[in-house]
Parts: C-alpha cells; sequence; structure tokens
C-alpha cells in the first residue's frame, strides 16, 4: 500500500471519528442541530478516502472520481450550513446549490482535460474554497467574538486557502495523468497529509466551541436557582461585583427581602403552595426590580435586588413597589383572600464601599422591619442619618 493509500485511510479513520463525537456531543449541546450537521459533514465527506481508493483500484474509476469530488463538497456545505446556526447568521442556501451546481459542472467539463493544466487545479479546487471561506467570513461577520471563535475563524481561512494551494502545486508536482495514477504520486502524500492536518485542526476547534458553549450553559445553572428562576447566592454575588466593576465610582443600592411567616403557609397548606409563593414572588421582583438589576434568590425565603447607578431614596421607592406586589399576589395552592407579604432592608453601596458590606447593612435593617411588624421597608442606620 502507497504512502497516499495510507494517509486516506487514516483519514477516514479520523472523519469517521470527529463524525461521532460530534453526534454524541449534540445530545447535550443546545446548538444540537449545529453539530449534527458537523457530525453529517464529516461523515460524508470521510466518504472520500474510501471513493480516493475505489479510483485507484477498480476497473473504471470515472463514477468513483464524481464521487469523490461530490461527497467532499456536500461535506463542505454541511459544516457550512453548521457554521452558520452556531453562530446565529442566516445559511445562504441558494449559494449552497449554486456552488454545488458549478461545482459539478466545473468538474464535469474539466475532469477530460490535462490533469497538470494550472486551469484544472483551480476548477476543480475553488468551489471547496469558496465554500470553506464563505464559513469563515460567517464567522468573522458574527457578533460572537471570544478569542476561540476568532481562532476558528482563522482556521476556517487557512483551510479554505489550503485549496487554492493544492491547486497550485497541483500544476507543480502533478496529479498523475489518469485519476487512477494519482494515488501514487508525490503530490498525493502531500495534499493527504495536509488534509489530515486541517481536518484534526478544524474538528478540533469546532469540538471546543461547543464544548466551551456546553460548560458556560452549566455554568449558568449551577449559578440559578430552579424554583425562583432567579440567580442564586453564588450567581446574585458574580453578577452585582461584575456591575459594580462597570461603573466604578458610582453609588448603588442594596434591597434584602424576607418572605413574612413563610414556616406557617409551608405547615399550613403544604409545601407545593410554598414553592408556588417562592416562584411568584420571584417572577414578581424579577419583573419589577427594572431591566438593569441584579436580582436573586440568596437563601430559602430570602431575596436579594442590586440597583447599579441608583440613589438611596429611589431604591427605597422600588422596595415599597415590591411590597405592595407582595400583597397583590395570587398564588396557586393558596385560599382565595390570603394575602402574602414581605419584609424589606435598603441599603447604600457608596463609591468606595464594598458589596458584603452593604449586604450586611441591608440584612441589618430587613430584621429590624420584621421586628417592627414585618410587611414594612426598613432603611439602613447611614440612610436614615
Amino acid at each position: 500500500m502507497s504512502a497516499a493509500a495510507i494517509f486516506l485511510v487514516v483519514n477516514f479513520v479520523i472523519g469517521l471519528c470527529f463524525s461521532a463525537v460530534f453526534a454524541v456531543v449534540s445530545r447535550y449541546s443546545r446548538w444540537r442541530s449545529a453539530a449534527m450537521l458537523f457530525s453529517a459533514g464529516l461523515l460524508v465527506a470521510s466518504l472520500t478516502m474510501l471513493a480516493e481508493l475505489a479510483v485507484a483500484y477498480a476497473d473504471d474509476p470515472r463514477p468513483w472520481s464524481i464521487a469523490v469530488f461530490a461527497t467532499v463538497l456536500a461535506g463542505l456545505v454541511l459544516l457550512h450550513w453548521g457554521v452558520a446556526i452556531l453562530y446565529d447568521r442566516r445559511f445562504p442556501r441558494w449559494f449552497a446549490v449554486a456552488i454545488s451546481i458549478a461545482g459539478m459542472a466545473a468538474y464535469l467539463v474539466v475532469r477530460d482535460l490535462p490533469r497538470s493544466w494550472w486551469g484544472y487545479g483551480l476548477m476543480y479546487q475553488g468551489p471547496y474554497a469558496l465554500v470553506t471561506l464563505s464559513a469563515a467570513i460567517t464567522v468573522f461577520l458574527s457578533e460572537r467574538r471570544t478569542a476561540i471563535d476568532r481562532t476558528l475563524g482563522v482556521v476556517l481561512a487557512l483551510s479554505g486557502a489550503h485549496f487554492l494551494l493544492k491547486a497550485a502545486l497541483a500544476a507543480i508536482m502533478g496529479p498523475g495523468d489518469r485519476p487512477n495514477a494519482y494515488i501514487s504520486t508525490s503530490y498525493a502524500v502531500m495534499s493527504q497529509s495536509i488534509t489530515a492536518v486541517l481536518i484534526v485542526a478544524v474538528g478540533l476547534m469546532l469540538l471546543a466551541v461547543l464544548t466551551l458553549d456546553i460548560m458556560a450553559v452549566e455554568r449558568g445553572r449551577a449559578e440559578r436557582d430552579s424554583l425562583s428562576g432567579l440567580a442564586n447566592r453564588r450567581g446574585f454575588e458574580k453578577a452585582a461585583k461584575l456591575s459594580i466593576n462597570r461603573s466604578v465610582g458610582r453609588q448603588h443600592s442594596i434591597i434584602l427581602c424576607d418572605l413574612d411567616r413563610f414556616k406557617a403557609i409551608n405547615d399550613t397548606y403544604g409545601h407545593h403552595a410554598g414553592d408556588m409563593v417562592i416562584s411568584a414572588f420571584g417572577t414578581m421582583i424579577g419583573a419589577q426590580g427594572g431591566a438593569s438589576a441584579v436580582v436573586g434568590r440568596i437563601g430559602g425565603e430570602e431575596f436579594a435586588v442590586f440597583l447599579p447607578d441608583t440613589a438611596p431614596a429611589i431604591a427605597l421607592a422600588v422596595a415599597e413597589t415590591l411590597r405592595a406586589g407582595a400583597r397583590k399576589m395570587m398564588v396557586p395552592g393558596l385560599p382565595g383572600g390570603f394575602v402574602v407579604t414581605a419584609s424589606f432592608g435598603v441599603a447604600a453601596l457608596p463609591a468606595s464601599g464594598d458589596l458584603e458590606s452593604a449586604l450586611r447593612a441591608a440584612d441589618t435593617a430587613l430584621y429590624a422591619a420584621k421586628r417592627d411588624g414585618r410587611d414594612r421597608v426598613h432603611q439602613a442606620l447611614d440612610l436614615a442619618a
């Protein structure tokens, strides 16, 4: 077996492995359709290697030569489609259809021409380059601009450029005077070795993008309270500190809220009713807190609202709105006329302060509201002064 034939087998196995991996990843990724398209594209493209071997050893290589060209082109189109979905860009289906038809037409025109002619290589490799470079442009034009996204765009651009390089190498080195002579040429060894590197590079980069996205989603779940739909304590503190860092030198405000007599609700009406209260209250403060607010459930029946760039007087008004909103809630599982109340503590976070100190001050004000009869808003001592 020639060196080129060994590379074909290796590339076939690599393509199948990546196809299987993307099929598995699709079960866990929110970009399931993109991962499945990557899997299908790599599976189809890997069939090219078998078709190349058939060209070398079949009695009639012509139909297998068509299969080689068609499977590479189809695989690249599927990969481009998947990239468009992954980066939330519109996939130009007209382009995919046009390039597929034009590419096959170009191949049928040049397949009987001298294979060492530079025009042959350009017309053969050109459609591959256009599809892959179009995928790279899709990445570069997307709103996602992290390092991994930029790197994927560069790898796709290099992959597109490599097809044009192969056209030049074919003219220089010679791809063989007949299709079945290709496998014994030095050009075949060079071409398949480059292909192996790029299959691995593109496959790993796409896999990295999907894997990092899965990790980000799981991180988000770890920082979110499933019952209320709000951030949990970890997520709240992380988001609040991020907001503080974005507004250095500004004054902010903190509101802590605690549902009144929540244990009595659980004991009297059951834990399901208590869960409904938590859910309803979380929905209410999430909607009433404001678009820029960071809202979280930081304890059993305790909630927090971080109001960036907000004066204490405004925070007190927001807290009063939330208090009134709690009383108006209609909660499934509770009898008609039952009123849910909550107590609130408000504290300022000055430009020179820190989140932990503001939370402690708001907590002190909250428990003062509890002591004074509940269903009320209290302000931290520094505000009252």
